[in-house]
């Protein structure tokens, strides 16, 4: 994996992280070695990319930004539609806009004025997708930023955002699910966003969450959910707005008191919203005939998905360990 190594032995020398660097670099050399025909595709992206001059990455509302100086833009293009789809952004390289299928600038902007501001403080983003917003927690001024995704593209997207980078050692994006991750409470800020609904059980998730934090620590928990009273949950049976691996949407109440169950404290909730075709929206960077929300909508009742169910709600949450 081109960089990989190299970047691995910058990020992981804080005394902390050392404790788990050594599973961490087994696991995700194990990831990045498995046999995937999309690989040798992947790989070019990579390699075209890498031998491009190094630009200074920035933000500029809402894309995470990087500019090159004389550098040709079809190139760039090129390389990143070999790496299609992308789902979570948005960038931009010197002129290019990659319009995300989702524009994360806006959950940011929910959230950023509430938590505990990520000031030198080391940062677990799981789920973390290609590491836009593990990217945005570094420029927030983490010391150290990790984020942890076990779909391989999006691993392949982030080192090709990388790869065009300079100084962004403070942030990491390994191939490791989190029940995978060594049991050592090393962070002080953690996010779990979009991942919780897609747990089989989700109080396992949220004491694995638990397990990695320092204490004291904050977690940053952004899930779907449905209206009801305490106790309520929606268990879809077959899909849920098209997705076939959701498990359980809680109501607010039944999401609160799981985290009390799971002993965390100053549960707050800090944003309620609908997800909205501005957030969500079909671009050419996800690729052709892909579908986006608004074909999981029932075409006659926006409330609803296609399949009958309230449609996307998200709640923030932040609590303490």
């Amino acid at each position: 994996m081109i960089l990989f190594q190299d970047e691995f032995k910058l990020f992981f020398n804080d005394s902390s992280l050392q404790e788990i660097a050594d599973k961490c670099l087994k696991i995700s050399l194990d990831a990045f070695n498995v046999n995937n025909g999309n690989i040798p595709k992947w790989t070019i992206a990579l390699e075209e990319l890498n031998a491009l001059p190094k630009g200074k990455i920035e933000l500029d509302e809402p894309y995470i930004k990087l500019d090159q100086s004389g550098i040709n833009t079809e190139i760039i293009t090129t390389a990143l539609k070999r790496l299609l789809p992308w789902r979570k952004g948005p960038f931009m390289f010197n002129s290019l806009k990659l319009e995300s299928e989702w524009q994360g600038g806006l959950k940011w902007q929910r959230l950023q004025n509430h938590i505990t501001p990520l000031k030198n403080r080391r940062v677990l983003d799981v789920g973390a997708g290609n590491g836009y917003f593990t990217l945005r927690m570094a420029m927030e001024g983490a010391s150290k930023a990790l984020g942890i995704e076990p779909f391989l593209l999006f691993n392949y997207q982030y080192t090709a955002i990388k790869s065009l980078a300079n100084n962004t050692t403070n942030t990491m994006l390994l191939p490791i699910r989190l029940e995978e991750m060594p049991k050592l409470a090393v962070f002080d800020s953690v996010f779990s966003m979009g991942v919780l609904y897609h747990q089989r059980d989700h109080m396992q998730h949220l004491s694995q969450l638990k397990e990695m934090m320092t204490p004291g620590a904050e977690l940053i928990l952004e899930t779907l959910v449905v209206d009801g009273p305490n106790g309520y949950s929606l268990i879809p049976e077959g899909r849920y707005a098209q997705m076939r691996n959701v498990h359980c949407l809680p109501s607010i109440e039944t999401l609160k008191s799981w985290l009390v169950q799971a002993n965390f404290k100053n549960i707050q909730v800090i944003d309620i919203s609908k997800t909205t075709p501005e957030e969500q929206r079909k671009s050419e960077w996800i690729g052709d005939n892909a579908a986006s929300l608004e074909d999981f909508l029932d075409p006659s009742d926006s409330s609803l998905t296609k399949e009958g169910h309230p449609a996307p709600t998200r709640v923030i949450i932040i609590c303490q360990n």
